[in-house]
């Protein structure tokens, strides 16, 4: 098996850890306990109290979805924390799981964990080279990091093009994926503040849904496809909740700069949800097997 053959247009090593190496305590202070970064998947009559069991209730949709109970190997691109990881090996049966992340100071974290069942490794989804065929793929907040805001459209759909290729590649005939994005919705990127393009996320971009199905087109089939922005909604108050709760610990441990660049961001991302500016996308993908040329 080999690695995909392109120009990687995604986020920099750098600019990845820009973000998520800040410290692994200061999110601890408003994430939920298992660390998960990305948007939770709520009942209707949960409170904020919940928010870790809409987390995990996250984690066990896309390994449904990704059908990969009691396999092999299955590979989470952007494994964050490694919570995903850790639920994969020790509820779902699964032999291996398999972490890739840019961020040091995750794959410091899930290497911390000692766990024969769980390997991790520091580099790009286009470095990646699988030793064995995986039976299922997951990627939960990855794919905003795939395209720079600054390269063209064409560029873009290339990037996530080569993504695709590179996952149908490692996927056995028949493999799934789950995938949970950030798109644009009623914006675009032209839209996107300058602080959030270099203060909150450099050298990262949005898809578009219609990025996505042409980019893994004849590769994969859309099977399903969810709109859950308003979930995003509830946990970015949730979050935000929490730090104004741990305001003063948080300020001594990263500084009134960094505190309030995160509140402002939690602040400013709930409103593009909450307004349709931007989506929060769920996607689950059934490997084509007979690929036309």
């Amino acid at each position: 098996m080999g690695t995909v053959k392109t120009q990687n247009h995604g986020a920099s090593s750098q600019a990845i850890q820009h973000h998520y190496d800040i410290g692994n305590d200061f999110y601890r202070l408003w994430l939920d306990p298992t660390l998960n970064y990305s948007c939770a998947l709520w009942e209707e009559n949960e409170g904020y109290d919940a928010h870790e069991i809409a987390q995990i209730r996250k984690l066990d949709f896309h390994i449904t979805q990704a059908r990969v109970k009691g396999t092999k190997r299955v590979l989470d691109v952007g494994c964050g924390w490694g919570s995903l990881l850790r639920r994969l090996v020790e509820v779902h049966g699964v032999e291996t799981g398999v972490g890739i992340t840019l961020s040091k100071a995750q794959a410091d974290f899930i290497s911390g964990f000692n766990h024969p069942k769980i390997e991790v490794y520091l580099e790009s989804w286009s470095e990646h080279i699988p030793r064995e065929p995986y039976d299922g793929i997951i990627s939960i907040g990855a794919f905003e990091h795939f395209a720079k805001s600054e390269v063209s459209d064409e560029e873009k759909i290339e990037a996530y093009r080569a993504f695709f290729s590179g996952c149908h590649s490692w996927l056995k005939p028949g493999g799934w994926m789950s995938i949970q994005t950030i798109v644009y919705e009623n914006s675009t990127k032209e839209d996107l503040s300058q602080f959030f393009a270099e203060e909150i996320f450099p050298e990262s971009d949005l898809p578009r849904l219609s990025d996505i199905a042409k980019a893994s087109d004849r590769l994969f089939e859309i099977v399903a496809l969810r709109n859950d922005r308003e979930h995003y909604v509830r946990t970015l108050k949730g979050w935000l909740k929490n730090l104004k709760a741990n305001r003063t610990a948080a300020v001594d441990m990263v500084g009134e700069e960094v505190v309030a660049r995160y509140e402002k961001y939690l602040s400013f991302s709930m409103i593009g949800f909450h307004s349709g500016a931007t989506n929060l996308s769920r996607i689950v993908m059934h490997r084509l097997d007979n690929l036309r040329q």
